[in-house]
């Protein structure tokens, strides 16, 4: 049986890390690079790394610290990729083919796109085209409104004509290997996956879905794996307050008797 995934989100916002709630409020959590070492020591199956900073200010004006203090997101990333000992998938400010060569050259292993297939969907059918479906990842972002989910659009800062599935359907069609599904209005409140949401994505596409969105306890986790066809579950808030969280995360689901990596001691402690 296919092994279900478990992977931490690490969100980059002008050079620190930071947690996010409804997509507009953010608490700084320290710098971009410590969390990469502890999540690939405490046996994360994968990494979504995404820049989510407004302009290119990624000097953090700290130059005391045990870390280098870098200029720009690509010089943040390839750091970040030496530190993983995992795969890796990078987001944030793709605009160009170029964009997508660079951050694989220094270490990424896929890339997701959001804005730009909204703005430019035959983007995404070239960078397919040029890398491979399995490197190409579709970030969706999602608001529930009207009794509809629709696909919100960051370069807009507003909610897309596309509603989920006529969206998730048009770039599967276009060849993108994976969709990582997240939903807006769970950001950061702890409530657990929209359910609902993830079952309408899973049920009717042929690739996988990443869940992620409002996780607040390891049954979340086990909720989404066991009522929906996703292939991974991700979050990001949950992971950074609790030592080991990945391992003990992965610990749970398995004893749950969910198709998940045993999690394994020595990985953590090597």
């Amino acid at each position: 049986m296919k092994k279900k995934r478990l992977i931490p989100v690490l969100l980059l916002k002008n050079g620190w890390l930071v947690q996010s709630k409804d997509f507009s409020r953010y608490q700084n959590l320290g710098n971009p690079f410590t969390a990469v070492k502890r999540l690939s020591e405490w046996a994360a199956d994968e990494l979504i790394y995404l820049d989510i900073s407004k302009d290119d200010k990624y000097d953090t004006n700290r130059d005391d610290q045990a870390y280098a203090n870098h200029q720009t997101f690509l010089e943040i990333i390839k750091d970040v990729c030496k530190s993983a000992f995992m795969p890796i998938t990078v987001g944030g400010k793709i605009k160009s083919i170029e964009d997508i060569e660079k951050r694989l050259s220094f270490g990424a292993d896929k890339i997701s796109i959001n804005s730009m297939a909204l703005s430019k969907p035959k983007f995404v059918e070239e960078a397919v085209k040029e890398f491979g479906s399995q490197c190409i990842v579709l970030s969706i972002d999602v608001k529930f409104l009207k009794n509809k989910h629709f696909v919100f659009s960051h370069e807009k800062s507003d909610i897309s004509n596309y509603e989920v599935l006529e969206w998730s359907k048009k770039m599967e069609d276009l060849g993108v290997g994976e969709i990582f599904l997240n939903s807006i209005d769970r950001d950061g409140s702890g409530k657990g996956y929209d359910i609902d949401l993830l079952n309408k994505v899973s049920n009717n596409l042929s690739i996988p879905v990443i869940a992620c969105g409002g996780v607040g306890k390891w049954e979340h986790f086990s909720e989404a794996l066991k009522k929906t066809k996703v292939d991974a579950v991700a979050a990001a808030n949950i992971f950074h307050y609790t030592d080991q969280s990945i391992f003990i995360a992965k610990k749970y689901l398995f004893e749950q008797g969910l198709s998940i990596r045993k999690p394994d001691l020595i990985e953590v402690n090597k």
